[in-house]
């Protein structure tokens, strides 16, 4: 990890992806690098694949200190790593890798995402809890794992195709939580969704949008979603007298660790959260 005492030279960061011209990751990052002081550094949007992503990483000088990582190369980054933290191979991808004496380590902050999210509106302890995930895609494990370590025991798992939900209910069960998985339609899943703590929906607008008679019940709703919003979804469960909370919270909670892992030093949260508003 960059120390604090050399964390006034010149270091590059970039975030990874394809496409990547919509991450907000530059607003966030700069504005901690400014609050910092570090004037000499640096943060970018790179066009990147999941088949380039080993040859380009490969091929960053010294400067690099790290790097962000979105889709579609969260899962090339965690195998291209030298080292991975335990939460990063729970997830099964990884979307920071840090540059370290030996080379990269890929880790998880989508887990602090959610964490933090959630916390913004109060739900810190989920102890002996049940929960729903909507969605069996990339992002349901970090909010799996995450809502593992806040103490839920048992989750489902929403999702049009169960064989296709195989791996996230996989990550859950490994995870400790008793997982079952639902279809959308389930006469069942309106009861779940009522005696769940917590509800993350990680589908896009319209598949929320397609489930809101059965998930209009929910009392805590993340909605993974940050544009266009508020979703349908979330519109709904705010109508039905929930608490709603959205991706911003998530995208700016995952960057405080990024930020922290870079640099060596506490993220300046005040003013990355300002930065994203004002954005």
């Amino acid at each position: 990890m960059t120390s604090v005492s050399d964390a006034s030279s010149p270091r590059r960061a970039a975030v990874l992806g394809s496409p990547v011209a919509h991450s907000r990751s530059p607003i966030l990052h700069a504005a901690a690098y400014r609050e910092l002081g570090l004037a000499g550094w640096t943060y970018e949007r790179v066009e990147c694949t999941a088949e380039r992503l080993p040859e380009f990483v490969d091929g960053l000088g010294p400067e690099w200190v790290g790097l962000s990582v979105t889709m579609p190369g969260k899962f090339a980054a965690l195998a291209h790593a030298t080292e991975r933290t335990q939460r990063a191979v729970a997830v099964g991808s990884a979307n920071t890798l840090l540059r370290t004496d030996s080379g990269w380590r890929a880790d998880c902050t989508d887990v602090d995402g959610v964490t933090g999210a959630l916390g913004t509106v109060g739900v810190r302890d989920l102890s002996g809890s049940s929960v729903v995930v909507v969605g069996a895609g990339g992002t349901s494990r970090p909010a799996l794992v995450a809502l593992r370590d806040l103490g839920a025991i048992a989750v489902t798992v929403v999702s049009r195709d169960e064989e296709r939900a195989e791996g996230a209910l996989v990550c859950a069960r490994d995870a400790g939580l008793t997982a079952r998985w639902s279809a959308p339609d389930d006469d069942a899943l309106p009861r779940a969704v009522a005696d769940a703590a917590a509800v993350v929906s990680t589908v896009p607008p319209e598949g929320g949008a397609a489930m809101i008679d059965a998930l209009r019940g929910t009392r805590v709703l993340l909605d993974a979603i940050y544009h266009p919003w508020p979703t349908p979804l979330a519109a709904a469960v705010e109508e039905s007298g929930g608490v709603v909370v959205g991706g911003l919270e998530m995208l700016l909670h995952q960057a405080f660790g990024q930020v922290e892992q870079f640099t060596g030093m506490s993220a300046p949260r005040a003013a990355m959260e300002q930065a994203l508003r004002e954005s």
